[in-house]
């Protein structure tokens, strides 16, 4: 019996001739649609959260002190500044002695207590006692001087560019013994900003 390869290959070519068509009519779908684009650019910036001590005879904290006797205070001056370009949500001051530590420092009841005051304008005086010519607030209460993370209160730096002038009184109370003769430590006086609460601009 014949088999007829005309038919077959007659089939092959048809569907072959079809494939094509549909090929050519995709592609001229394409190159039909019409486009638009625009686009835009946005700088961002960080802030900076920057905190600073004065330096000179704004800052008479680096001046050491001899010779203090039970009952005696010790006023010195510093200026606290908020010299980044963001408000802060508060201060905190850590205060350490490490391997200076002595009856001084860690005797919380009759070692040395730490207060600290801020005034509206620069203290007047050019030794201590000093006054405050301006309206006087207290940003630490008197309590043990070494502490850590302890919150500043009434300070005008938490806002960006403002400056604090503050007095730093050491005092040894009177009921400090003999014990405390010629006792001596070193103070440090670490100072911490932390960035205002965050925001949706």
């Amino acid at each position: 019996m014949a088999i007829s390869l005309k038919t077959t290959s007659g089939k092959i070519l048809a569907s072959v001739a079809l494939v094509g068509t549909a090929a050519a009519v995709a592609g001229m779908g394409t190159y039909g649609a019409f486009t638009s684009s625009t686009s835009a650019s946005q700088a961002v910036t960080a802030g900076t959260v920057t905190i600073a001590l004065g330096t000179g005879a704004n800052n008479t904290l680096n001046v050491p002190v001899a010779g203090l006797l039970p009952g005696d205070k010790v006023e010195k001056l510093v200026t606290l500044a908020n010299t980044g370009n963001s408000d802060l949500n508060n201060v905190t001051l850590t205060t350490s002695a490490g391997a200076t530590g002595s009856l001084l420092t860690t005797d919380t009841t009759n070692g040395l207590q730490l207060t600290i005051e801020n005034c509206s304008v620069a203290w007047t005086g050019t030794a201590a006692p000093y006054t405050c010519a301006g309206t006087k607030t207290t940003v630490l209460a008197s309590g043990p001087v070494i502490a850590a993370n302890s919150v500043l209160n009434n300070l005008t730096s938490l806002t960006s560019t403002k400056t604090d002038n503050l007095k730093v009184t050491t005092a040894l109370p009177a009921t400090a013994d003999n014990t405390f003769q010629g006792a001596t430590s070193t103070v440090g006086f670490s100072f911490t900003g932390t960035q205002r609460t965050q925001t949706t601009k």
